[in-house]
């Protein structure tokens, strides 16, 4: 793997636990196909600049653009009993052109 130069803040074992995996919806395989978009859910914490950085390190691509969005966790009930689930963040990761990364086989 080439070495990715990282800001300066950033250290390479914090930048690998940013992406907690992709985030496979039919609104992300329509963002895929129509944009060169692809979407994970990422760490409550992670900023733009540390998104792009670790998808850059990881998958070797140059990122155009980061959009983030917060999820708030649904009231849901398990028998009689109120629950919550919990939060997330999810990261819309637009790559230049002629870029893209393989996410066949995984699952989230």
């Amino acid at each position: 793997m080439k070495d990715v130069k990282t800001p300066k803040s950033f250290g390479k074992e914090k930048l690998m636990n940013v992406l907690l995996a992709p985030h496979v919806s039919e609104k992300a395989a329509r963002a895929s196909e129509a944009g060169n978009q692809f979407v994970f859910r990422v760490r409550g914490d992670a900023t733009k600049p540390q998104i792009k950085a670790a998808i850059e390190l990881m998958f070797e691509v140059k990122v155009q653009g980061v959009q983030v969005v917060n999820v708030a966790g649904k009231q849901k009930r398990f028998g009689q009993r109120a629950g919550r689930r919990s939060d997330s963040k999810k990261a819309y990761v637009r790559l230049a052109e002629g870029q893209t990364i393989e996410l066949t086989g995984v699952q989230a």
